[in-house]
């Protein structure tokens, strides 16, 4: 049996070897990708599976976007699940625990790039996204969405734009003090 729950900080050095395990670095090539660089995760939409042993068996992050001017949305991805723990449910659990998380935090439409087959027993489908683009190269069939409220994506077109908060960097001042202080 496996647990799901909120991300944690210790989750992400296994988190980021699990989507290397499952997704490769070809995952830093992708559109999605532009839209969640330099962003923090919308806040407790970052969720977690863990096995028995506690060890992370899948992971699901959704990030703060713009389905064009004035249209917030949420952007899901990545959604990856170790291979012993595939063809279980668990994917299928971490979407619905993520898209429930969502819809209780009053979010209006969660939009991704993904298989269709898939990604419909969920209510996604490109219905919505014909007028909205992705910031580099896609597969359009591919870009999908969700309305968690009636009405959310109603004339959303346009560019997908990142909106959430941003990683802080420290400046290179605040690094050369502190290694000055541990060098003291």
């Amino acid at each position: 049996m496996t647990e799901i729950v909120l991300e944690t900080v210790e989750d992400v050095a296994p988190r980021e070897a699990l989507l290397d395990l499952c997704l490769g670095t070809e995952r830093f090539t992708k559109s999605s990708e532009r839209l969640r660089e330099g962003r923090l995760p919308a806040r407790d939409l970052a969720f977690v599976a863990r096995g028995l042993d506690g060890r992370l068996a899948g992971t699901v992050r959704l990030w703060n976007v713009t389905a064009g001017p004035g249209k917030p949305a949420l952007l899901l991805g990545p959604l990856a699940v170790h291979p012993w723990f595939q063809a279980h449910g668990l994917g299928a659990g971490l979407m619905r625990t993520a898209l429930d998380a969502a819809r209780a935090q009053g979010h209006g439409a969660v939009i991704l790039v993904g298989d269709a087959a898939y990604y419909e027993r969920f209510g996604f489908s490109a219905h919505k996204t014909g007028a909205l683009w992705m910031p580099g190269p896609y597969a359009r069939h591919r870009l999908l969405a969700v309305e968690l409220e009636a009405g959310a994506l109603d004339g959303a077109r346009g560019l997908i734009s990142p909106t959430g908060a941003r990683v802080t960097q420290p400046s290179l001042a605040e690094l050369l003090a502190v290694e000055m202080r541990k060098s003291a």
